[in-house]
């Protein structure tokens, strides 16, 4: 039999990656694929920053547990294909999670309004989801 975890176990292991990540979080976007592991060096180029809303996630609810507040980047930094996001604490120095970018439909972890971002214009992260299974 494979190991089950109830509800509650299941949203507290999601609410605290973003307890461990910390308050007021910074996504970055970037493009190509993601490094080896969080502990790597960024790689690709840098597209944008984001400074999230210091509740970045909302509470974990049924094992699931979704952006909160708007994501959005007025001005972007630079122009490419998103390919990959890092999530950094409050200082940007430590990077508790990656993954894939896309836009809708693309099968990124991280969807966003545009699969390809212009330097100076905006864009918005449509969705980001977490889910714990229950085994």
């Amino acid at each position: 039999m494979a190991i089950q975890l109830s509800v509650g176990v299941r949203n507290a292991r999601l609410d605290a990656i973003e307890a461990a990540i910390g308050a007021s979080a910074v996504l970055r976007i970037f493009t190509g694929a993601p490094p080896a592991n969080t502990a790597a060096a960024d790689s690709g180029t840098l597209l944008a920053a984001l400074n999230l809303p210091s509740d970045w996630m909302a509470a974990a609810a049924n094992g699931s547990k979704a952006r909160n507040g708007t994501w959005q980047d007025l001005s972007a930094d630079a122009t490419g294909t998103p390919g990959h996001f890092r999530i950094y604490d409050s200082a940007g120095t430590t990077c508790g999670m990656q993954g894939l970018v896309s836009a809708a439909g693309g099968g990124g972890d991280l969807i966003v309004s545009s699969a390809s971002i212009t330097a100076g214009q905006s864009f918005t992260v449509n969705t980001f989801t977490l889910n714990e299974p229950s085994q």
